[in-house]
């Protein structure tokens, strides 16, 4: 990395952290104290010599989630622990949180070699990936509620340990990052300037493509993803965000149309894709003025809502595998009844639903039955009753509405279920 480059880092990618007042204890292959930041050696396979600290509340449960908290440039994971809400969140909601913490001279992770951006490529995933599996058998935790999260490179390597590790992670949250890939070199350089810059565009294929290679074959679920970034940032360039949207929309099978925006505090533009709950496919927070160390009190307690592990919010709206819907009308001369069926043509169970379609103009929904309607023309939304929220494989449920219309009484042409594309008929 050139040296103004790492000299811009230091001064601008973070604040200073008080001094750790938790107990750091040295190397240890069994249970760690709690309450207290602890070192773990002999955790596993650790190709480029990574340190891992972890941090266990008193209340931790009997099968708890695991956060994986990834430190900045010039960082550290004691940093990380005292420079951040993850321990305190994790005393409150009985989590167990690893902080990974790079022992080469710039303190960045690796998320440029061609190891890096491979699953079990080696480099810094793989030693991550073995705290994980560390932690795992050491505390039985829950293999579904592992997330990862981080600043700046740490950013950056939540991106690549999301498309590394897709069966490994629940959901990531990356602030001020890039998309996957985009840091990518190839002379051994840790620096891509042409990224840092927002130089690099792809389209949301090319990009999902990148995060697919990493795995190649793999079919199974993927986690979900929050993204956050200043409007200002000169070190990771604004640009990066709008890449990283496109990635993971395309990654997660969404549309890039946001299924719902809003201003959770002043200067902040939320946007959500392929649902509208706390816990969408992609979520991206867009900080109005602020630059790169855009990280304040109370944004990992957002992230945490994301993840669910507040037990905030309604329940994760998966995405089906596939669907079908069969939409007829029956119509008089100034009014119509629609009758409209869904069909779950995936393979895994979908618990809460959101159908969204757009009348023919001219149409207006006056009553419906099975979901509720918003709004009640143009593009609307219909979400499930309390009785029909799930829909098992290849099982169907019906709903429908009454409408008036002005000549126009056909049916809507095109639907999506949860942001995923059904198959109309």
């Amino acid at each position: 990395m050139p040296a103004t480059l790492l000299a811009l880092l230091v001064a601008a990618l973070f604040v200073a952290v008080p001094t750790a007042s938790a107990r750091t204890e040295a190397a240890r292959t069994e249970a760690a104290p709690t309450a207290a930041l602890t070192e773990i050696t002999g955790f596993g396979n650790n190709p480029s010599n990574l340190q891992m600290y972890l941090y266990v509340p008193d209340n931790v449960t009997a099968h708890p989630a695991v956060v994986v908290a990834v430190h900045y440039c010039t960082g550290s994971g004691p940093a990380l622990y005292n420079g951040t809400e993850w321990a305190r969140l994790a005393d409150a909601h009985s989590f167990v949180v690893i902080y990974p913490s790079v022992t080469r001279s710039s303190k960045c992770f690796d998320v440029s070699s061609p190891q890096a951006l491979k699953r079990g490529g080696g480099s810094d995933p793989v030693g991550i990936k073995s705290m994980i599996d560390w932690t795992v058998r050491t505390y039985s935790a829950d293999t579904a509620r592992i997330y990862a999260t981080g600043i700046s490179s740490g950013a950056m390597m939540t991106n690549v340990l999301l498309g590394d590790y897709p069966d490994v992670f629940a959901a990531g949250a990356a602030f001020s990052g890039v998309p996957f890939g985009c840091f990518a070199t190839t002379d051994g350089s840790e620096w891509n300037s042409a990224c840092s810059g927002g130089t690099v565009t792809r389209t949301p294929q090319q990009w999902g493509d990148l995060v697919r290679a990493a795995y190649p074959g793999y079919t199974g679920p993927r986690p979900r993803m929050q993204v956050w970034h200043g409007t200002e940032d000169d070190v990771l360039r604004y640009p990066n965000f709008g890449e990283e949207i496109k990635q993971w929309t395309n990654v997660l099978g969404v549309s890039q149309t946001p299924a719902a925006t809003d201003t959770p505090a002043p200067g902040w533009t939320r946007t959500r894709y392929g649902a509208t709950g706390d816990r969408a496919p992609v979520e991206a927070i867009s900080l109005q003025g602020v630059g790169h160390n855009l990280y304040a009190t109370g944004m990992a307690a957002r992230a945490l809502t994301f993840f669910g592990l507040d037990s905030s919010g309604p329940a994760p709206q998966p995405q089906p595998g596939a669907c079908k819907v069969t939409a007829t009308t029956n119509a008089w001369s100034t009014g119509l009844t629609a009758s409209v069926t869904v069909t779950n043509t995936g393979t895994s169970t979908i618990n809460g639903w959101q159908l969204a379609f757009t009348l023919p103009a001219g149409q207006t929904i006056t009553n419906g039955w099975g979901a509720t309607y918003s709004p009640a023309s143009g593009a609307v939304t219909a979400t499930n009753a309390t009785y029909n929220g799930t829909i098992a494989p290849n099982a169907s449920v019906s709903i429908g509405y009454q409408a008036d219309h002005s000549g126009n009484s056909a049916a809507p042409g095109a639907f999506t279920l949860n942001g995923q594309a059904c198959t109309a008929s």
